[in-house]
């Protein structure tokens, strides 16, 4: 699957992409603001955007951003350093998505990210960091008291990003998604990598887990089998990966998940007989077995999301 759509939604708020030829809604914080250029812009006309965009708006009211094409971001690294320089200016902001492409703009893969660090350390009341692209990308643990909800959307997370996702102090941190997909793509993170998180000696607060568009999917259902965070939490999204029967057994044969809300495993390659088994041993859970998925004639799996 490639992303085709933008998303229309983001913390809550409807997304307005900013043009300067139309009105502004009466609320600017009711909404969560979009701005992209062309991608055949430079890094500087997109700056020339932000301006007019902060010219436009009172940018302390300014809650929800989504940063798309920042020019050709295929070629050119995130703006983080601007966003950065940009914090004193909006100190409403409490989330922020960067990279927020489709396929047509640039195909996951080819995002350019840069270390996204310096956000954390610059918006000490962001609530909610949502980063697409994994080329570049990279994270140096630390701590940030507010953020709670913290995801990386990618076709191959790097492992370097996931052990240091471990290391961070995140102690109001309630959603965790990591899309780890395929070491094709940069995706070389193992079940060991993922071990503190799994313990349950980090991330406190957490309720929602998602290792999503993972093609290690059946290692990381073995691991969590046993794993003490799966206690704490109201959601495991196993969903997007290549989740076969063998991480079907080993869920069921691990601890309880009857606790759970929601265990979505959407594109799948279970088995209807296990897949049955799922629904009917998690009595009030919400099971998302859709899509399910064949391997192909060579018994190749794929995740959903790679390039």
């Amino acid at each position: 699957m490639t992303i085709n759509n933008h998303v229309t939604e983001f913390a809550g708020r409807p997304v307005v992409t900013f043009d300067s030829t139309e009105d502004l809604p009466p609320d600017v914080g009711a909404v969560a603001w979009r701005l992209s250029a062309d991608y055949d812009d430079s890094k500087e006309a997109f700056a020339r955007l932000v301006e007019e965009f902060l010219a436009r708006v009172t940018p302390g009211a300014v809650q929800a951003l989504i940063i798309g094409q920042w020019g050709s971001a295929y070629e050119e690294e995130a703006p983080v350093e601007l966003l950065v320089e940009l914090a004193p200016r909006l100190i409403g902001l409490r989330a922020l998505f960067l990279g927020e492409m489709t396929f047509e703009e640039s195909e996951i893969s080819w995002i350019k990210q840069t270390d996204v660090t310096p956000l954390l350390v610059a918006y000490p009341g962001l609530q909610t960091l949502r980063v697409r692209g994994s080329d570049g990308l990279s994270l140096t643990p630390t701590r940030h008291e507010g953020l709670r909800e913290l995801a990386f959307e990618s076709g191959g997370l790097p492992a370097t990003v996931v052990r240091a996702v471990a290391e961070c102090d995140l102690p109001a941190l309630t959603h965790l998604e990591l899309w780890l997909g395929t070491d094709a793509y940069l995706g070389d993170a193992t079940v060991e990598d993922l071990a503190p998180i799994l313990s349950g000696s980090r991330l406190p607060a957490i309720e929602y887990l998602g290792l999503r568009d993972a093609e290690i999917a059946d290692q990381v259902a073995a691991a969590l089998a046993g794993a003490p965070v799966v206690a704490r939490l109201h959601t495991l999204d196993l969903s997007l990966g290549i989740l076969s029967d063998d991480g079907a057994n080993a869920l069921l044969a691990g601890q309880p998940l009857t606790h759970l809300r929601r265990l979505d495993l959407h594109h799948h390659f279970v088995g209807a007989e296990l897949a049955a088994r799922l629904v009917e041993e998690l009595p009030g859970v919400d099971v998302d077995l859709s899509d399910v998925q064949q391997a192909d004639r060579h018994g190749d799996r794929y995740v959903d999301v790679s390039e």
